[in-house]
């Protein structure tokens, strides 16, 4: 199994990777603190994940946590998490209310921004 054949959800302080074609859990994972909105982004190979106020790194590919941070004086909330890594085509995109503002070339990969 590779990384694109996972989806990956969480809730309440939980993480799942679900195969893609049948919807079986591949792995979970909980974090050790924190109870409310889970938020999540691929980079790469990794899973960052931010459940109340902590962030952490989990292998996208078996689950197993690879990092924590505290993020002290950062406060609680939904976090919103980004990520330029990716390829020559990918397109960064920035939004505002209701409508595209603007889409670019993320930079990443030998793009130039605003390609």
């Amino acid at each position: 199994m590779s990384i694109p054949d996972l989806i990956f959800t969480g809730f309440n302080k939980r993480v799942a990777a679900l195969d893609r074609h049948t919807g079986q859990i591949v792995w979970q994972w909980s974090a050790h603190t924190g109870s409310s909105y889970t938020s999540l982004m691929l980079d790469d190979d990794r899973l960052i994940v931010s459940v109340h106020g902590y962030m952490y790194a989990l292998d996208a590919l078996t689950g197993r946590q690879l990092w924590f941070n505290e993020m002290s004086g950062f406060g609680y909330g939904v976090a919103s998490l980004a990520s330029v890594n990716g390829t020559s085509n990918g397109h960064l995109i920035t939004a505002y209310s209701e409508e595209q503002a603007s889409s670019s070339a993320a930079g990443a990969g030998g793009a130039s921004a605003g390609a």
